[in-house]
Parts: structure tokens; sequence; C-alpha cells
């Protein structure tokens, strides 16, 4: 999933509800499938985040609900100077059935962690994923 990250590195993308420019930084693909997060993943989860890596673009683009975050750890003095934004998001993930047809679609909720500093904000990490308690809708 790491190398499949990397195509990410050097995109822009902006977040339509605040018209927030989100870049993606070299560091990216490391933290999203190293993170101590993302390590405690198990089972459907794991998938869901490794699914969950080919709509980055549409992650952001629809992100909502932006929040600041102070930081408060020093290993991010540098690289987070600015603090930390955090985005809702939510996204739907396709169940397959026999022959390999969609059965219906579960739906998720995340936050993207957006790391900010002087001179932009840079994706960090997409955490606290959890499935939606409503009966996913049948496709």
């Amino acid at each position: 999933m790491e190398k499949y990250l990397k195509k990410y590195v050097g995109k822009e993308y902006f977040v339509r509800e605040y018209n927030d420019k989100i870049s993606i930084a070299g560091d990216f693909p490391d933290e999203y499938t190293e993170s101590k997060y993302t390590k405690s993943l198990r089972g459907a989860f794991a998938k869901v985040k490794a699914n969950a890596s080919q709509i980055i673009e549409e992650l952001i683009s629809s992100a909502q609900n932006r929040r600041w975050i102070e930081n408060k750890k020093t290993k991010h003095q540098k690289d987070a100077s600015e603090g930390w934004y955090r985005y809702d998001v939510c996204f739907a993930v396709k169940v397959r059935g026999e022959n390999e047809e969609v059965e219906r679609m579960n739906i998720y909720s995340a936050v993207l962690v957006v790391r900010r500093m002087e001179h932009g904000m840079y994706l960090y990490d997409m955490v606290n994923i959890k499935k939606e308690a409503s009966t996913p809708r049948e496709s």
C-alpha cells in the first residue's frame, strides 16, 4: 500500500467546504501505513483503511467539520509548527458476494489528520475509522 500511496506525493487537493489547500508530502505514505493507529487495526478495519487509500482526493475534497488542535508533542515542532486540523470524512466500501457482484455498500466515517505549517497544510493520516451503525444501502 505504501508504494501505491507514493503516487499522491507532491499533489495538492482542496477541501470544498473551506477552500483549504492540502498537500501530500513525502512522509505521508509511511505515516498512513506505519502509524501506531494503523498498526492497531485488525481485520476489516485494516482493509477499509487500505481501500480508502484509493480515494484520497475524494476524501479531502468532501471533508467537513474542520477543527484546530494545538501541537503538544515536541517531535512535531517542525512538521506541525502551527498545530493540526482534523476533518470528518465519510465513505463507502463495496461488499461483494458470489460472482464478485456488489451486494451492498458499507458506510464508514473517519477523521483526516492534517498538519499545519507556516507554508502550508499536509495530509498526515486517517484515524478513528468507524462503521456506520445504520443499515447498509443496497446497491
